[in-house]
């Protein structure tokens, strides 16, 4: 079914601790390999706060040796998130900021609050992005829109990020403070009555195919559409379209 993977590290605003990225990795791995996921929704359950990326508190602590290790092992986070086989979202319902940013750029879809704020503020700091922001945002907006807003540390909220393409849909806060949460539940049921195995290969499809020219890609969609000819759920399909009734799909 769906899965909600909530941040709840209030009294650092979600800020990505060492511990916390430790908590988030063995989170992700039991996922990989959990044939019942359906869809993966990543919230915060801090109200305001989507995550303000690294803990610059534990950062200032840290030696320039560790700051290179902990960022390699948030990356790899993020690129396990990433690298998960069922449909992710993020739902932003307060502020994304670097790191923050970086883990919903990895989900499939991104929901937000008009009032959330975003961006890769990184170069405030005299650093760079480093958790996957460089590539996945000009991959999301396009390369010269990217390059200004990492140059700039811009922050926007969720009307322009609609606008520019960095999230897919923008809905009015709430009293609750969970509107992108309650937009990234419908969306994920809508996901839920689909084929599993298909599901599973169309994000490899096109995930795999966006990172090469269009030739090779159509042929990785080819291997991936033959991965669904075989399957038991295909059967059921046509079957249940005969039949005219919802189809019981098993992932099988």
């Amino acid at each position: 079914g769906i899965v909600v993977l909530g941040l709840n590290r209030s009294h650092a605003k979600n800020a990505l601790s060492k511990n916390l990225v430790k908590m988030m990795s063995k989170a992700v791995d039991a996922l990989k390999s959990d044939k019942k996921v359906r869809t993966v929704i990543f919230r915060s359950e801090v109200p305001g706060i989507f995550c303000a990326g690294a803990d610059l508190k534990e950062r200032a602590k840290m030696h320039s040796s560790e700051v290179s290790s902990f960022v390699s092992r948030a990356r790899a986070t993020i690129n396990e998130l990433a690298n998960l086989p069922v449909p992710t979202i993020a739902a932003i319902d307060g502020t994304a900021l670097g790191g923050g940013l970086e883990l919903a750029l990895a989900c499939d879809i991104r929901v937000a609050a008009s009032s959330a704020k975003m961006g890769l503020v990184e170069t405030k700091l005299a650093i760079i992005p480093g958790a996957g922001g460089t590539q996945r945002l000009p991959r999301t907006i396009g390369v010269s829109l990217a390059k200004e807003l990492i140059f700039s540390a811009r922050v926007v909220d969720g009307e322009e990020a609609k606008s520019i393409g960095l999230i897919s849909h923008v809905v009015e806060q709430n009293e609750a403070g969970d509107a992108a949460y309650k937009r990234a539940l419908a969306l994920a049921k809508e996901f839920l009555p689909q084929g599993p195995v298909a599901m599973r290969v169309a994000k490899l499809a096109i995930n795999q195919g966006m990172e090469v020219d269009l030739v090779t890609g159509l042929a990785i969609e080819e291997a991936c559409y033959a991965q669904t000819i075989p399957t038991k759920d295909r059967i059921e399909g046509l079957l249940a379209f005969k039949e005219k009734r919802p189809p019981r799909y098993k992932g099988e």
